[in-house]
């Protein structure tokens, strides 16, 4: 092993400081937020970043500083409420995901009641979805690969058992 990775004094070039907290640029958390010039008007604007993610989380307006020509500099508060707001959004934004990508009914047979779900593979190169079936004691009684453009609807699902279970084309 390295003697320099031993050695917590050794001078690599890298230092760690701790989190950034500057007027303009605050990071901890797992999240960056900076201060922007807002390219829309004469304002400023803050940007969330998740720590990882190329793009904002969040992009919002900001307050001028008591110049009318700078903006406010960032400060704890701010920085916890805007990681808070990001969050939410990040939040919402899965939650819609996943209510486009996981759909379920539930349908009545002969045989009982039926959980129908299709969940969709947003794959690049071959997205499609899955179509399963639960019976009431949860115990799966088929699935079948189906085209990511498949509409779960109740008329579709009872087709689908009708026709035992094949994959609608």
């Amino acid at each position: 092993m390295n003697d320099q990775m031993l050695d917590p004094d050794s001078d690599d070039g890298s230092e760690d400081t701790g989190p950034v907290q500057q007027p303009r640029l605050w990071q901890g958390n797992g999240w960056t937020a900076r201060v922007i010039k807002n390219d829309d008007d004469e304002g400023w604007a803050v940007a969330m970043y998740k720590d990882g993610e190329p793009e904002p989380a969040l992009v919002g307006p900001w307050t001028m500083g008591r110049d009318k020509k700078n903006p406010k500099p960032l400060d704890t508060n701010a920085f916890n409420t805007l990681i808070k707001t990001a969050s939410e959004v990040i939040r919402r934004h899965e939650q819609h995901m996943h209510a486009i990508l996981h759909k379920n009914l539930y349908i009545f047979t002969e045989q009982g009641e039926l959980k129908v779900t299709l969940d969709i593979v947003p794959d690049d190169d071959d997205p499609y979805a899955m179509l399963a079936a639960t019976d009431e004691m949860g115990e799966q009684v088929a699935r079948v690969r189906v085209a990511p453009t498949f509409k779960l609807t109740p008329s579709s699902a009872q087709a689908w058992v009708e026709n035992d279970f094949r994959a609608p084309r």
